[in-house]
Formats: structure tokens, sequence, C-alpha cells
């Protein structure tokens, strides 16, 4: 069979050549029209739903909380694994979908069953939710907001938040393909609103200001 090959390709070297041009060719398509990431989410079909309950220990997360969302949803289709983590105040359930399923359908049927949870979970437990889409492997771009130079006793930490906050980050949501945007650093904005009861009454059901 080799042997057949090696004459072959001595016999007609110009059809050899022009086959090895037409894979140079496909080959340096597919390099420039594949798309690549320096940090691919290889992250298996999944769904998180969690649950926060600040007042609750771990034993009792795990018995009212994580328990009763593994029970719904351990019945849906294509679930080839159900993983969970019970932490003080917090409920994390994982459900591991066949890929085969694609990245809505599993989301679909567990918002389907999260009205069956929420029913099944005491009042005042939490409500559950559904994670977002993107992993933190999905991370793709990092970036800091600094003033330029010369104006930096003009924008405080408090302002550069601020601007990330309500310019910035809703610019950057319209990008397609955003899942999310995480702000961290600089100071929250605040506004406290201190009320001095000597300034008012109560009368009824109206509040006569003084």
């Amino acid at each position: 069979m080799i042997d057949k090959i090696i004459r072959f390709s001595i016999n007609n070297k110009l059809i050899v050549g022009l086959f090895i041009l037409v894979l140079i060719g496909a080959g340096i398509y597919s390099m420039l029209t594949i798309k690549l990431g320096s940090v691919p989410d290889i992250t298996n079909n999944q769904v998180q739903i969690i649950t926060v309950a600040p007042n609750l220990g771990t034993e009792d997360i795990e018995q009212f909380v994580t328990y009763p969302v593994e029970l719904e949803v351990a019945n849906l289709p294509s679930v080839i694994e159900l993983r969970s983590v019970s932490r003080f105040g917090l409920s994390v359930v994982t459900i591991v979908f066949s890929d085969d399923m694609g990245t809505y359908l599993p989301r679909q049927l567990v918002q389907e069953k999260l009205t069956a949870i929420q029913e099944s979970i005491p009042a005042g437990f939490g409500k559950p939710f559904m994670a977002r889409i993107a992993t933190g492997l999905g991370e793709i771009y990092q970036y800091s907001i600094v003033p330029k130079k010369g104006y930096e006793d003009k924008y405080s930490p408090s302002n550069l938040r601020t601007i990330q906050d309500w310019i910035v980050k809703r610019q950057m949501a319209l990008v397609p393909g955003v899942v999310e945007i995480n702000s961290f650093g600089g100071n929250v904005k605040q506004y406290e609103i201190a009320l001095n009861p000597n300034k008012f009454s109560l009368t009824g059901d109206l509040i006569i200001l003084e």
C-alpha cells in the first residue's frame, strides 16, 4: 500500500503539489477564522441554584434548603450529576446536564421547577434563584478606571466607583455576548437619612411635619 502511494506521488507530481497547496490554503483559512480563547471555558453543561439565608446554620441549610432543592431537580431529564454545597447562610446546588441538551433548555427546565422548589422550602428560609450562565472560567477581560495625570485630586475612589457603576458598566452591558460585569474596589456611594423624632408627629395614618 505504501509502495503504491509513493509510486503514485512520483508519477503525479503536479497533482500532489496541487493537493499540498489546497491543504496549506485550508490550514491558513482555519487559522484565521477559528475562534480561540486564551483561557477557554471547559466547564460542563451545568445550572446552579443558589439560596441565601443569612440566619441559618449549616445543618439547617442542608436539611431545609439543600435537600428539598436536590429532591425536586433529581428527576429532570438528562441529569448526569448532582452536587451541592451547604455553608452558613448559603446553599449552592449544581445540576450537570448532558452536553447535547444545549445551554438554554436546561435553564428552562430548572426555571419551571423553581416554583415547586420555593413551595418546598419553609417561609423565611431564603428564595432560590438560578446563577448566571457564565462561570469563573468565562472571564475574558479586566480593566481599571484611573484618573488622568493631573486629575488625581479631582476624582476620589468614590467618584471612580460611581462612574464604573452608572456609566461604564451600563454601556458595556449592551455589548453582545457580555453576560455579567462584576465591579470591585473603590467606595460605593451611599445615602443615609437620619430622622429626628422631635420634628414630626404621627396622627392616624398621616405624618405631620412641624
